[in-house]
């Protein structure tokens, strides 16, 4: 270091990471809409939850659900055939006004081996045979010139969900996964789709008696016999698959206690906890309801360990949101991969994004789309900062009745349920709409 230059050691201290860059890479169809005869009951292709499954042989797998009917995919690069050294020179019937394939054949190739072009057929073509015909033929070689990625279906898991499928997670052993539906958590063999086991049933004897439903399900992230599972009583039940087959009895409970004097008929509404996620590091897990995003220690199952206020300025708006009933819309929420932060969506396709280690307390609100600071830039009190402020916000979200956390009014049709954070990089995923957008920090 001694004999470097001043520069090279300039260069080093204000280094500018290079951001990422994001391509196409596939697309297939996951489910198709389908009737249920027995129920007379259609079944829409909306995919209501995706899960990665773990890499093998560089190929890529996917757990997809829509309300009945779990899939699971492989996508892996598969070498698309070609086929070369054709005995004909086809390239001199062009004057002539048709279309053929030259020695080298440039037509696009299906992953099958076949072309997206017609094939060439010798007899309806004028093409200059030499007098006396071919000294000699050659067999076509049959050429692997480039990678495509392709969607296969592996399995198909069905006709096990009485409820609509709410949730499905990974077990960290890659062997199985859970889906749950209102009342029921089942699990499956990634390998047997014939069959699963019911470990949770929660549904009363006489439906009447129903107080609770079953809102998510999650897996531990490394502990395979663990999972935790929440409610539309705001409750986060942990259960442990080693105490018995059927674990209608929780390990632990993790419930916040409503203050004497404050409940009113929205209370059971917004508590209801729309999403969990356990950390990476698996000693805390991520709640959202309603109102706010809980942060809570296995540990410590007296209380959240912090609470972040998302929609507390909709509290006087909850009569209206009653009745368009965006009060029932189920935000997800994330971590980032070490821990540091969380983020959540909310309405005009804004998200919020916390600091949650001690000491920190940024809150910074984002918009999902080309220009996300364009509500900030929109009010002049607010400076003006860039995508790289993501992680060194130190503002707090104002708390003004009916408006967001820059004092814009709400546009309760256009919300940001869906988002995910990269489980290394500082990245999130939203999605807005029908469109994906992608932010680094």
């Amino acid at each position: 270091m001694q004999n470097a230059s001043r520069t090279e050691l300039e260069r080093q201290d204000y280094s500018v990471p290079r951001h990422p860059e994001f391509r196409y890479k596939t697309e297939f169809q996951s489910h198709e809409p389908e009737f249920d005869y027995l129920k007379s009951l259609e079944i829409e292709e909306k995919i209501n939850k995706i899960k990665w499954g773990q890499t093998a042989n560089n190929a890529l797998f996917i757990l997809s659900t829509n309300d009945k009917t779990i899939k699971y995919w492989k996508v892996q690069d598969k070498k698309v055939k070609r086929i070369s050294v054709m005995n004909l020179d086809t390239s001199q019937s062009a004057d002539n006004g048709t279309t053929s394939s030259s020695s080298t054949s440039s037509s696009r190739g299906l992953p099958n081996g076949g072309s997206s072009e017609k094939s060439y057929n010798c007899a309806n073509n004028d093409l200059p045979f030499p007098p006396g015909g071919y000294a000699s033929l050659r067999l076509p070689v049959v050429t692997g010139q480039e990678l495509n990625p392709v969607a296969r279906c592996r399995r198909v898991y069905a006709h096990a969900h009485d409820y609509h499928i709410n949730s499905i997670s990974n077990n960290s052993d890659g062997e199985t996964f859970i889906s749950a539906d209102d009342l029921r958590i089942n699990l499956w063999n990634l390998e047997i789709n014939s069959q699963s086991f019911n470990i949770v049933d929660v549904k009363p004897a006489n439906m009447e008696d129903l107080t609770e439903v079953i809102t998510c399900a999650e897996f531990h992230p490394t502990h395979c016999n663990t999972l935790a599972y929440s409610s539309s009583k705001g409750a986060i039940r942990l259960i442990d698959l080693r105490q018995s087959a059927l674990c209608d009895n929780h390990s632990k409970l993790f419930e916040e206690h409503e203050a004497p004097g404050s409940k009113s008929f929205f209370t059971e509404i917004i508590a209801s906890v729309s999403d969990i996620k356990f950390a990476r590091d698996g000693r805390h897990i991520l709640s959202r309801d309603y109102m706010t995003l809980k942060l809570w220690d296995l540990n410590m199952d007296s209380g959240p360990v912090a609470t972040f206020q998302v929609h507390e300025h909709l509290r006087p708006k909850l009569c209206d949101l009653y009745e368009n009933d965006s009060i029932f819309d189920k935000f997800e929420c994330c971590l980032s991969g070490d821990g540091h932060r969380l983020a959540t969506g909310s309405y005009s396709n804004l998200f919020r994004v916390f600091g949650c280690t001690s000491g920190n307390t940024e809150a910074t609100t984002l918009e999902a789309s080309r220009n996300p600071m364009r509500r900030q830039v929109a009010n002049p009190t607010r400076p003006t900062r860039t995508l790289t402020s993501l992680t060194r916000a130190v503002r707090r979200g104002g708390e003004n009745a009916g408006a967001d956390g820059n004092g814009n009014s709400n546009d309760f049709s256009t919300k940001l349920l869906h988002l995910a954070w990269h489980p290394t990089e500082n990245s999130i995923a939203c999605a807005a709409g029908n469109s994906l957008y992608m932010y680094y920090a």
